[in-house]
């Protein structure tokens, strides 16, 4: 009898072992089945080529575990563990397919198992499954006893079922393989030695029986396959069901830059945003399915952090539960004709997600960076805000206000009597209007234009290309508001309006190149106006200064620099990616050393001010930027320096809160190098 055999049961044996290898399989499809019918009841999705780089990538991904291993950090290495636990899971899966459907469950086992492929798997597998045993239970010690904060609340009947299910197998197949050795049937083939741990476990059943061997023999290989049944049932109605759902949302990952969201066609549209749940897309259906509950986006959410009502694990949790719950009722045929889809259900913003949570979030996507599983949260944010924007007309007084000035006075700065050009009178700047022969166009932006601290970087960054001999201009007047503050508060419709009339006056003047030193109006024309019409050259002015240095048309060699700590702004690190040039700009400071905050660049920490939060009051929790000035005063830099007139802001007002005039200097770098440069400073 071999180590796999079930022959000795005879016709009853592989009448049950097919008869429950069937039913699991079938219980597993049928659910799946109703997963995909809920999955379809929402909108279509749209953009999805290169089919092969994606599964290429897809592939990369899920058999590095990349998806796990980007999320290590010296006090959170979960991830190792997850990897583990993946690679281990593969390596079992194939053993299953091959020896023990094709194998025990057609009879060929004989076959099979004398030869090399065998005989070097079963020492693989003799390898891999102690390291799986010893992985879940650090598991089970973590999440039951040491209960790290992102997994507070986890520790639920489903989450320790899941744990047990994944450490039987492993056990149950080594005593498998040792009961089989004790028979006097070791792995076979090529005559080697034997597996070591299944080798050593054997030794326990010296002096019994050869009946009570064959026992337990037969007990081991059941109790291991119908723990793996088992475990096939439980997937498609567990978070377990990740490991199938999690390929196939890495495979359609949005094809849009990641700075960028999606648009409504508001000619098409008949509701705007997401009221039900059927106005989930397919694809954001499909991220609900692919969450594990891990709590990495919790840990790294800067609303979680400061006390507000916003947690991204929990809100992908809730409509995925709303989901499950009304799935079924939604799929019932209605009368007359209706689809299933069509039946009412709970509306999303207000009675499954409630509004303070929509309006917390920064938009600063740390939570989307974070995800091993490529799970999107800002886009359904996004979306909820539009429904309560352009559908219930349901929206914090400020952030109405600031859209209201939008619309009527092209900024969102309510309060000011400021001109688009006052900040540049004695600068002698000209415009599109006077000489449209320009290399780069100076966006200056709402707040760089009109918020009375921001305009001093304005005049900086203008000083320095003017001392660098850029030839630049502005539109002065004409300029307005790029819609960012708009789109994430979520009035599509007034963004797609500025969109279409910026584009028009930027092509008129025959606009190629920009520059601008809001990250917010760079992600923008960047990643967002393309679509509408508008594909511009643009550059962030840490970029440009950054080149001008380089090719020598700048020296900053003036003045004395100290200790500075850089804030990473996350429109301009997460969202596009750019580290090393406003790093590089302060590195060339005279007698100056940069100190990293502890969370920098991809974990950097928001300020608090994106998503239209610059606009809304914080009436929960702590503030935000209190929060990240606290880290950047652990660096000991007496500056803090930035590359975003919102983050110079909020954390400029959070040094003042707390210490009055006294404490570290907030700068832009474009205001360090204009001083480190003789471009004067104001």
């Amino acid at each position: 009898m071999s180590p796999l055999s079930i022959t000795y049961w005879g016709i009853p044996g592989y009448a049950i072992f097919w008869v429950l290898t069937v039913a699991a399989f079938g219980l597993f499809f049928y659910r799946i089945s109703r997963l995909i019918r809920y999955m379809f009841l929402g909108q279509q999705e749209r953009g999805f080529g290169h089919l092969l780089r994606r599964a290429l990538k897809t592939a990369a991904i899920t058999a590095g575990q990349w998806c796990q291993l980007k999320g290590i950090t010296f006090k959170d290495r979960a991830g190792i563990g997850h990897a583990i636990l993946a690679w281990g899971f593969s390596v079992f899966v194939v053993f299953y397919m091959v020896f023990i459907i094709i194998g025990a469950g057609f009879g060929l086992s004989e076959t099979l198992e004398h030869g090399a492929f065998f005989y070097y798997y079963t020492w693989i597998m003799d390898i891999i499954a102690p390291v799986v045993v010893l992985v879940i239970l650090w598991a089970i010690v973590r999440r039951y006893i040491i209960r790290p904060p992102r997994l507070q609340g986890e520790q639920t009947a489903e989450a320790l079922v899941i744990l047990i299910t994944v450490l039987l197998p492993p056990i149950t197949h080594l005593f498998k393989i040792a009961t089989g050795i004790a028979l006097g049937n070791p792995p076979a083939g090529l005559g080697g030695a034997l597996p070591a741990v299944s080798s050593a476990l054997s030794n326990i059943f010296v002096g019994m029986s050869t009946g009570s061997i064959e026992t337990a023999h037969a007990a081991f290989f059941w109790a291991n396959w119908l723990v793996i049944l088992f475990l096939l049932v439980c997937i498609p109605y567990s978070r377990h069901f990740h490991m199938v759902a999690s390929l196939f949302n890495i495979f359609f990952r949005s094809p849009l830059p990641k700075g960028a969201l999606r648009s409504i066609d508001l000619e098409a549209a008949e509701t705007f945003g997401v009221a039900k749940i059927t106005d989930l897309t397919w694809k954001q259906v499909l991220d609900l399915y692919s969450c594990v509950v891990c709590g990495q986006c919790q840990d790294a959410c800067p609303a979680t952090a400061s006390g507000k009502p916003l947690n991204p694990k929990k809100l992908i949790q809730d409509l995925k539960k709303h989901l499950l719950e009304a799935g079924p009722e939604l799929l019932k045929p209605r009368g007359g004709g209706e689809n299933p889809g069509d039946k009412p259900a709970k509306t999303l913003p207000g009675e499954v997600i409630t509004g303070d949570e929509i309006w917390a979030c920064t938009t600063c996507r740390a939570c989307d960076e974070i995800c091993p599983l490529y799970v999107e949260h800002i886009d359904k944010i996004i979306d909820l805000r539009r429904n309560l924007v352009l559908e219930q007309a349901s929206l914090p007084e400020t952030a109405e206000q600031a859209l209201r000035s939008i619309e009527t006075r092209g900024h969102p700065w309510r309060g000011t009597t400021a001109s688009r050009t006052d900040w540049a009178q004695d600068l002698d700047i000209k415009t599109l209007a006077e000489d449209s022969q320009v290399d780069f166009l100076f966006w200056v932006g709402c707040t760089g234009a009109l918020e009375e601290r921001s305009t001093k970087i304005s005049r900086s960054l203008a000083r320095v290309l003017e001392l660098a001999g850029v030839n630049f201009g502005i539109l002065g007047a004409e300029e307005s508001c790029c819609g960012e503050p708009a789109r994430r508060l979520g009035n599509e419709y007034l963004f797609q309006m500025l969109a279409e009339s910026n584009v028009k006056i930027l092509q008129g003047y025959g606009v190629k190149k920009m520059v601008t030193a809001c990250p917010h109006c760079y992600n923008t024309f960047k990643n967002e106006y393309p679509e509408f019409g508008g594909k511009f050259e643009v550059w962030h002015h840490t970029e440009l200064i950054a080149l001008l240095l380089k090719e020598g048309r700048l020296k900053t060699n003036q003045g004395t620099g100290g200790l500075i700590t850089y804030h990473d702004p996350c429109y301009l690190g997460r969202y596009n990616d750019i580290y090393q040039p406003p790093r590089h700009l302060i590195r060339s400071l005279p007698a100056t050393r940069l100190v990293e905050t502890a969370n920098n660049k991809k974990r950097g920490f928001c300020c608090g001010g994106g998503g239209g939060r610059m606009w809304l009051e914080e009436e929960s929790g702590q503030r935000i930027s209190k929060l990240r000035l606290e880290q950047a005063l652990k660096t000991g830099a007496q500056t803090v320096a930035t590359a975003c007139p919102f983050c110079l802001q909020m954390l400029d007002d959070a040094a003042k809160a707390g210490n009055g005039d006294v404490g570290p200097v907030v700068m832009d770098i474009a205001e360090l190098v204009a001083r480190a440069a003789g471009a004067g400073r104001d």
